[in-house]
């Protein structure tokens, strides 16, 4: 039992002393990048699924 109060001891004293946490602009720049690199990426994956899928009916002549 004395491990784990020493080991939460620590871990709370790392998070206070230690970590080097971001600035709210930063962390506001950070996330608008993730946001946009992430609607980039479904549009990226919408376009390959729309062309696979016109590939696909073309080859086996599918139609829904």
């Amino acid at each position: 039992m004395d491990k784990l109060i020493l080991y939460i001891k620590e871990s709370y004293n790392e998070l206070i002393n230690k970590v080097t946490w971001p600035t709210w602009a930063s962390l506001l720049e950070s996330t608008y990048l993730v946001v946009v690199g992430s609607v980039i990426f479904a549009l990226v994956i919408l376009v390959m699924d729309f062309f696979s899928k016109q590939g696909t009916e073309l080859i086996y002549g599918l139609s829904n």
